[in-house]
């Protein structure tokens, strides 16, 4: 066999679900690689990754770990992501400068559903990925079975590469497909060569020719060996291997634990012999790895003492510390190891490294050959937020510096979002789940030292009216010298349903002076802004019919509040109504969760529109309803639960409905008590 030539630097991301065990795999490949001396521990909180106090309290991964070794002279850095779906915006950010994916499973065939959204991310935009399958010592599961299940969730087919080797309900090691030979795991260390089990024999042979078969309907030539019974070469079936994994045609699967670092020799040298280079990833980002200067930006970190860093995937040319940079010397180069970030004199082609101070620079940002940032084309956009909490500093003294917080915040995940204003002025953080949300509070006080305080945003109630009424205000006042006067008739009437206030000058014959008419307006429009209820009055037109004036007495100030005074006394006679606020929503799950989703609806006061088939998802569902506002309130969290964390949705403000009975008397009470606090 002809000696494989080094490989530039490459990148592999570890991707997968909340639990299935990526950051002990990360600790697995560098103990196997010899990077570290001894492999951590994720419970015990001595992993490399995971070294926030906040990931460790959780025991969850919550921003990238990244981390560099060498193995048999080749360099690699390796990605481990997030796998909670509320954290999912850094993992796909990682999987865009990603040469190949990881993803890890649980030998679970019920769970196959939960890599859905993951395998469908992966394929739409062609990145090279394998599975391996973990925890494999705790299992007793047929691969046959897992790999049926999983097909059903990958458009891509998975072509096994070894099967275990069994001693009743334990694996013991696994047999490799294309050289066919067998190796018994040990703990942590290189597995034996063994002879194949007589009683694998079978079995064996079956998954073999599977695999040759699904390789031979992407080369004629293995085709045709296949059907004149001709056996190809292992090196043959490892170059096609190879082609198809980097053209992202099939999906290798391996299985092994990472706990017991059994299978984890073994994926790395496939990562090793199989997974593209530098050059081919750029080329399928539309990148040019020949021209000057050019990363990928897919992570923004704010730290204490070194402020702004932006992680990239270098992608052609290098980058020395010191050098210019769009019209600026490189404050600092820096290549991240754990919680470390260790000093790198020169970042090349296929590094992953820390630049410092990029101001300019945003996640997602490609850095030309000039220095200057542009958005990536294609990069994954933000998604929807799907839960808010309000924020306000505990220390009113801190609004600035909580201000400045949060940009940083905003700035190092672009999955959370901030609505200034809200239905009462609050300041609403918005994101993923509760999760993402506590996560982004608990930053700003350890790493900002923001304190804040939390609140669940108020709906937006408002109210209107269901008849009309004619009223008659006037304002007098003497304080010595000159006095207030106003005297004004209107007539207060209903809107239809989303048109909103309207104002009407009527007056004939000068009885008002047309230089205080605007000031009644802005008098009734203050006074709109609280109704009866207690919330702002919607969908009502008011027409100003006749009034009286003093030439000396009377001022815009009189006149304004005349016309406040008129509508806060009249509105009570027109038959005030609450509305609430109803959100369109957009549901979008596996066909098997339709049900639970159509019963989550219906307690929720909700009514469904209408379902169909979600275009490009075989097996998935939209379901399109009408819901209020007020019942939104934990929906992330009860369609997750309800659908293995694969469900989602999206909602935006649809209409205002009438609400009565005891819900519109409960939400009136709350509104006074909470006025009169």
């Amino acid at each position: 066999m002809v000696a494989k030539q080094l490989a530039k630097p490459r990148v592999a991301a570890l991707v997968g679900p909340y639990t299935a065990g990526k950051t002990s795999l990360l600790e697995a490949l560098l103990f196997a690689a010899g990077a570290i001396p001894r492999k951590g521990s994720v419970a015990a909180g001595t992993s490399l990754g995971d070294n926030q106090a906040e990931a460790r309290s959780r025991q969850m991964t919550i921003e990238p770990n990244i981390a560099s070794f060498v193995y048999l002279g080749e360099s690699w850095s390796v990605i481990d992501c997030p796998g909670s779906v509320e954290l999912a915006q850094d993992a796909m950010a990682a999987l865009m400068v990603a040469d190949i994916a990881v993803v890890v499973a649980e030998p679970d065939p019920t769970r196959a559903v939960t890599l859905a959204p993951l395998l469908h991310f992966l394929d739409a935009r062609r990145i090279p990925h394998l599975l391996f399958v973990n925890k494999m010592d705790k299992s007793n599961l047929l691969m046959r079975d897992l790999l049926t299940a999983l097909q059903t969730v990958s458009a891509r087919p998975l072509v096994l590469r070894e099967v275990p080797i069994r001693d009743g309900e334990q694996v013991l090691g696994h047999v490799d497909l294309v050289s066919q030979r067998a190796y018994r795991w040990r703990e942590n260390t290189p597995s034996d060569l063994i002879a194949m089990p007589e009683s694998l024999r079978p079995r064996e042979a079956e998954a073999r020719q599977g695999l040759l078969e699904t390789i031979a309907d992407f080369d004629d030539a293995l085709l045709e060996q296949l059907l004149e019974d001709r056996i190809p070469p292992a090196d043959e079936i490892y170059a096609q291997l190879t082609r198809d994994l980097q053209q992202d045609l099939i999906v290798p699967v391996f299985f092994g634990s990472a706990e017991h670092g059994n299978g984890v020799q073994r994926l790395l040298k496939a990562l090793r012999h199989e997974a593209p280079e530098p050059a081919q990833t750029a080329a399928r980002l539309g990148l040019d790895a020949t021209a000057g200067f050019s990363a990928s930006v897919f992570k923004t970190l704010h730290q204490p003492h070194t402020g702004k860093l932006s992680l990239c995937r270098i992608w052609s040319g290098s980058l020395a510390e010191n050098a210019p940079l769009n019209g600026r010397r490189i404050a600092g180069l820096l290549r991240p190891m754990g919680s470390e970030m260790q000093k790198l004199a020169l970042a090349e082609p296929g590094m992953v490294a820390a630049i410092a101070k990029l101001e300019e620079a945003n996640t997602g940002d490609l850095i030309g050959s000039d220095g200057r940032p542009a958005p990536q084309p294609d990069w994954p956009a933000a998604p929807a937020p799907v839960l808010a909490l309000a924020l306000a500093p505990a220390d009113r003294k801190d609004e600035v510096k909580l201000s400045a917080a949060l940009h940083k915040l905003l700035e190092e995940d672009r999955a959370l979002s901030l609505e200034h204003g809200g239905a009462y002025g609050q300041l609403l953080l918005k994101g993923q789940g509760e999760i993402h949300l506590k996560l982004a509070v608990e930053r700003l006080q350890q790493r900002f030292n923001v304190s804040v305080r939390i609140t669940a945003p108020l709906s937006a109630y408002r109210e209107t009216i269901r008849h009309g009424a004619p009223y008659h205000a006037r304002f007098k006042r003497q304080s010595g010298g000159h006095g207030q006067f106003a005297d004004v008739k209107l007539h207060i009437d209903p809107q239809p349903r989303g048109a909103g206030y309207a104002f009407h000058n009527r007056v004939v014959g000068g009885a008002i002076p047309k230089n205080y008419i605007p000031a009644v307006d802005e008098g009734i429009r203050e006074a709109l802004q609280r109704g009866p209820l207690g919330f702002p009055v919607v969908d009502v037109a008011v027409s100003l019919l006749d009034g009286q004036s003093h030439a000396v007495d009377s001022s815009d100030q009189a006149f304004r509040t005349a016309g406040g005074m008129a509508v806060h006394e009249g509105l009570p006679n027109c038959g005030p109504v609450l509305l609430e606020p109803i959100q369109a929503v957009c549901f979008v799950v596996p066909n098997g969760f339709t049900a639970k989703v159509h019963a989550i609806v219906s307690s929720r006061r909700g009514h469904i529109l209408g379902m169909a088939a979600r275009e490009g998802w075989p097996g998935w569902d939209i379901i399109d309803c009408h819901m209020p506002e007020a019942e939104m309130a934990g929906l992330a969290t009860e369609l997750r639960s309800a659908t293995l964390g694969v469900g989602g949705f999206e909602a935006h403000f649809d209409h205002l409905q009438e609400l009565s009975g005891k819900l519109a008397d409960r939400v009136v009470e709350d509104r006074r008590r909470a006025l009169a606090a």
